[in-house]
């Protein structure tokens, strides 16, 4: 069994966490393969990629993810091109869609038709970062150049590209999001990952990989995923009552209640009743309910919690996956030990 390993510093809350360049110098001592930030609405992604990982010279530094509507393709591949040229060629583009509630609150664009609009915003990425001539595009939501006033031409990139391809991984959580990766990008960020759904990945991942033109088989494309957190404590329950809340925000109140995608995650899970209670008290206001009802075997179908002998038991279970890059996502002061556990179990 052949496993790379990642860590993810995700985004921010209210201000940025004292622990970040820590966790990048450690991720850069233990040699791992990836490190990725993220972003909602607050802290972007692409900043602390920038500042923390400039003291990085070997992890590869990856967007999970980079929202679309946040930027236009172009200035993505100048972003992502820039950091190449600094990184020595260390950069990954992890893009997704985000939801309604973002696209339109946060960023008031409108979320038309998002698997189109992914594959248009990641064939402009690739023309521009390949730098072959002068960028055109005519797609339904992406045009270049853009029909306005007349007066925009075709241009191509003065920077020269370090690569002239910059991984593309795609953060999908639906079956035809995550087929839709297979198919045309390099790389599948999950989230939420089970691996009592890992039939379901397989036939997403394998509808991809089917499709006329696809860029790789499963041999070639990168899966990175795992538990949610890494939870090492020796009482069960308050290891799950860690991740209680945050399980709660994204199943009831990270989307609208005809629209959310995480929620959706759950109940293929087989936790239908459970979800939509929580999203019921979510919704209503009552947090602290929406909290409570998060069952424990629901905290353990998505993370590693409990004392390290029950997590080396089941670690196992989740590397016999489609997971190519496992992510170990715990406190900084497990995070050597952790490591070295995943290694153990993998060799």
């Amino acid at each position: 069994m052949s496993v790379k390993i990642a860590t993810v510093a995700g985004y921010w809350s209210a201000g940025p966490p004292a622990e970040a360049p820590d966790l990048f110098a450690a991720a850069d001592r233990l040699r791992l393969d990836q490190i990725w930030t993220a972003e909602a609405w607050g802290s972007d992604a692409w900043t602390p990629l920038a500042w923390y990982g400039s003291r990085t010279s070997h992890v590869h530094l990856g967007t999970a993810v980079s929202q679309l509507s946040a930027r236009p393709p172009a200035t993505l591949a100048m972003t992502a091109m820039t950091m190449d040229h600094l990184t020595q060629g260390r950069v990954i583009i992890g893009i997704g869609t985000s939801n309604p509630q973002v696209v339109e609150g946060w960023y008031g664009q409108p979320y038309p038709r998002p698997l189109e609009r992914t594959r248009e915003y990641i064939d402009i990425l690739r023309k521009v970062i390949a730098r072959e001539g002068p960028v055109t595009y005519e797609g339904k939501h992406y045009q270049l150049p853009y029909a306005g006033t007349g007066l925009g031409k075709p241009l191509k990139s003065i920077l020269h590209p370090y690569r002239t391809e910059i991984p593309i991984y795609l953060g999908a959580e639906g079956p035809k999001n995550i087929a839709l990766a297979a198919e045309t990008a390099d790389g599948w960020n999950t989230m939420f990952f089970s691996p009592s759904m890992n039939d379901f990945y397989e036939n997403a991942l394998a509808d991809g990989f089917g499709k006329p033109g696809a860029r790789h088989g499963k041999d070639t494309f990168d899966v990175v995923g795992g538990p949610l957190r890494i939870i090492v404590d020796n009482d069960v329950e308050r290891a799950a009552d860690y991740l209680r809340p945050s399980l709660a925000l994204y199943i009831g109140g990270m989307g609208a209640k005809q629209e959310n995608y995480h929620n959706a995650v759950f109940t293929r899970m087989g936790y239908g009743a459970e979800a939509e209670t929580i999203q019921r008290h979510y919704l209503a206001g009552d947090k602290a309910a929406a909290i409570k009802a998060v069952p424990t075997r629901l905290v353990e179908d998505v993370a590693l919690v409990g004392p390290l002998a029950k997590i080396k038991e089941e670690l196992p279970r989740w590397l016999d996956t489609v997971i190519t890059t496992f992510t170990v996502s715990t406190d900084l002061h497990h995070l050597d030990q952790v490591v070295e556990l995943v290694r153990e179990t993998a060799a």
